[in-house]
């Protein structure tokens, strides 16, 4: 029995019976309209004294509707009420107001739907069960038998009062029946008429593209900047440790290198913050760049335990602001590979030139020494390297890493006059 009823009087039954009463409602007002103008060309007759006029109303009405659903907020707000009232899942409608001269067709065709059917629904509801409760008791009480109600005449007979009751009990189970199909009926049309276009679908994946690209470029620079500091604290704190009593004059220096490092650090992860603001705030420190800061990541290297030789013979102010910082990300990420797995004391060999008008970082040290045999190292395999390789591809370049005669071989070649590529999810 209840599985009878819950398709009539269920919960989302009962929700979708308010969603067309709330179209009723916001029908009226252009009812109201339509009946200042059906009124006066029907010679003054009260339009609410006749049927036919207040359906003559009505229609008057709907095309106005349709008009005002042009408005922006038209669509966001049905799209709510579809999704809290019908029972729709959000992802098959579309979110903001429509765009393009289909999605304002579709939406006023479901405006106008949506009062039109509603507003039938609700006359019927407020109609309805005054009459059918009437006829439930007309047997009952016979001063209603005697009144003026507009009772018809065929009640006067005793089988049609026997009648009366379970005809009235048959205009409810109508009317939860004609609600129930119209609410069915909007809710399956609201994807159609509601649903997200070729056009919303391309902006939501645009925004996903967007959102992703800044959550990549946040995690690259975080990567490389903290990343890099660790690794080298890590070494110095080792290296510092292991020789704190027989050379305190090492000691205090590598104290010092960490105490230079993670202030350099903090400056440096205030920048990467910046990214999530579209630039950097007021008392924000600037990000790094191969021009200012090269010296004092190749000071801090040395510090951490490698002997680098640094060969520079481009000009580093005289490079793209751009191009500096994307650079000397990608020396930072090479030099912190060297870090964690060439070992301490081994030299790394850097060199940074201009050559047919592109900027070349080569970084060559020597592979990690692992007893036994040693799988060849794949280039690209970490996550740093593959950062180095987008932040090359972003400016149009390349990046190629891997062993070559007993070394393992960074080589990034940048140019110098391409303008960055936009960034995208990998």
């Amino acid at each position: 029995m209840r599985a009878c009823a819950r398709p009539l009087f269920g919960r989302r039954a009962r929700l979708r019976w308010i969603h067309l009463i709330l179209g009723g409602a916001l029908a009226m007002p252009y009812v109201l309209v339509g009946a200042v103008v059906v009124g006066p060309a029907a010679g003054g007759t009260d339009v609410f004294a006749s049927l036919p006029l207040q359906l003559a109303s009505f229609g008057v009405g709907l095309p106005l509707a349709a008009l005002t659903s042009l408005f922006p907020l038209t669509r966001p707000l049905e799209g709510a009420a579809v999704r809290w009232l019908c029972g729709v899942d959000a992802d098959r409608l579309a979110e903001g107001p429509a765009r393009g001269r289909a999605a304002k067709g579709r939406t006023a065709a479901w405006f106008t739907l949506h009062l039109g059917i509603g507003g039938i629904v609700a006359g019927m509801s407020l109609a309805l069960p005054p009459f059918a409760a009437v006829l439930i008791v007309l047997p009952l009480v016979a001063g209603l038998r005697d009144s003026r109600l507009g009772l018809p005449e065929v009640f006067g007979h005793p089988w049609a009062l026997a009648l009366a009751p379970v005809a009235g009990v048959a205009s409810l189970l109508a009317l939860a029946g004609c609600a129930a199909g119209a609410g069915a009926l909007l809710a399956r049309w609201a994807p159609v008429l509601l649903g997200p276009t070729p056009e919303d679908r391309l902006a939501a994946a645009e925004a996903r593209a967007a959102d992703l690209a800044v959550r990549n470029r946040l995690a690259r620079e975080l990567h490389d900047s903290v990343g890099h500091a660790l690794s080298a604290v890590t070494l110095q704190a080792g290296a510092a440790r292991r020789v704190l009593d027989s050379d305190p004059g090492f000691v205090r220096e590598a104290l010092a290198a960490i105490e230079e490092t993670t202030r350099r650090t903090v400056g440096e992860l205030d920048a990467v913050l910046g990214v999530l603001r579209d630039g950097d705030a007021p008392g924000t420190a600037p990000a790094p760049t191969l021009a200012a800061d090269l010296d004092g990541l190749l000071r801090r290297t040395r510090a951490g335990g490698l002997e680098v030789s640094a060969v520079v013979e481009a000009a580093p102010d005289a490079l793209p602001p751009v191009l500096s910082r994307e650079a000397y990300r990608i020396v930072q990420e090479g030099l912190g590979n060297a870090l964690r797995h060439a070992g301490e004391g081994a030299a790394v060999t850097l060199r940074v030139e201009v050559r047919d008008g592109h900027l070349e970082i080569t970084l060559v040290n020597p592979l990690p020494a692992v007893p036994g045999p040693r799988p060849a190292p794949r280039p690209g395999g970490g996550h740093g390297l593959r950062g180095v390789e987008d932040r090359a591809r972003l400016l149009g370049g390349t990046a190629r890493a891997g062993p070559a005669e007993g070394t393992w071989r960074l080589h990034v070649r940048l140019p110098l006059r391409t303008a960055p590529r936009p960034e995208g999810p990998p």
